[in-house]
């Protein structure tokens, strides 16, 4: 039912199609086709979950990864880029600050992703239940815009912590990057999970397809992760990740066993069912109990960490479902 390699976008080497007026002088930016100090400055009418705002956003983030190929790395401390990221921060940190309750019950806020329903409505219970083949390869083409680097946007905050709460996040960014073992590193299994699919796992391969509101639950790491002033929100971001994951990691090894998927093919998800249920513990005794007990000030930015993530993937999750119900595709496709 998917063609999930178009064949006009195969070369996962080429840069995004412009979604909009400012990501497009971003591109010729990138491309020498345009002067960084030409860039405009976005309107406040710019809808902040968009996809013009997103992508741009992502490709100023990006940046600071891996780049893109044959686009000069000098860019990355840009003065004029950076003031476009800055830009396009601000409404996108205001909008997901109007939304969600707030607060700074950080016990609280991880008590309530700990208890899920006793029959939920997501992604991963539809795969588990009756979702189709065709389904679980959007799903997972959508996550390898995160999950190609997966663990990298929260080591932005290593720097900037101390204590137990450092030792806590090292340790499971340590599995993250498989414990010393290259071909354990959670990216890389992600990869062969996708190879195993017949998708594929080139860094970026399916950028081109990836909506705004895909985007915008990698961005916001981003955001998170870059900005000292936000490391609270990073580590909320964070254990959001980790307490969560292992449940619906389990369903999606059932959805695949049930589709007679090889074992290679479950991996990746095998691998996080049983390492985020130790995961959980480590953040919730060790990161947060002591960065709350050093910074008790950043409790409200663990909280919106934890709130603003659970919005945008919820967003998420309601966009893939929708698409599915009605029969139709989750990706983005462009003219």
């Amino acid at each position: 039912m998917l063609d999930v390699h178009p064949p006009e976008r195969r070369d996962a080497a080429a840069l995004p199609h412009a979604r909009g007026p400012v990501s497009g002088a971003v591109l010729e930016v990138f491309a020498g086709e345009r002067a960084a100090s030409d860039l405009p400055h976005p309107s406040s009418g710019i809808d902040p979950y968009g996809d013009d705002l997103q992508l741009a956003l992502y490709l100023c983030y990006e940046l600071h990864y891996r780049g893109f190929p044959g686009v000069d790395p000098e860019l990355e401390w840009d003065p004029d880029l950076l003031a476009l990221r800055r830009s396009l921060e601000q409404p996108f940190l205001a909008a997901l600050q109007a939304e969600v309750e707030g607060g700074d019950d950080v016990q609280g806020a991880i008590d309530a992703l700990l208890v899920e329903p006793v029959e939920g409505t997501g992604p991963s219970w539809r795969m588990a239940q009756d979702g189709e083949l065709w389904e679980l390869r959007e799903y997972i083409v959508l996550r390898s815009i995160y999950h190609l680097k997966e663990a990298d946007p929260q080591a932005w905050v290593i720097p900037r912590l101390d204590g137990q709460a450092k030792a806590s996040l090292v340790t499971v960014e340590h599995d993250e990057f498989g414990a010393g073992r290259g071909d354990r590193v959670h990216a890389t299994i992600f990869a062969s999970m996708m190879d195993e699919l017949g998708l594929d796992s080139s860094y970026h391969a399916y950028l081109e397809l990836a909506p705004a509101i895909t985007l915008a639950t990698v961005n916001v790491m981003s955001l998170f992760g870059l900005h000292r002033r936000w490391r609270g929100a990073s580590v909320g971001q964070f254990a959001l990740v980790e307490v969560t994951s292992s449940p619906g990691s389990a369903r999606l090894v059932k959805a695949m066993q049930r589709l007679g998927l090889p074992e290679a093919a479950t991996a990746f998800y095998a691998e996080h069912v049983e390492a985020d249920a130790v995961h959980e513990q480590l953040v919730r005794r060790g990161l947060l109990a002591d960065l709350v007990a050093r910074e008790p000030e950043l409790a409200a930015d663990i909280v919106f960490g934890i709130q603003a993530s659970t919005l945008l993937e919820d967003r998420l999750a309601d966009h893939l479902v929708r698409s599915w119900d009605a029969g139709s595709s989750s990706l983005l496709r462009v003219a």
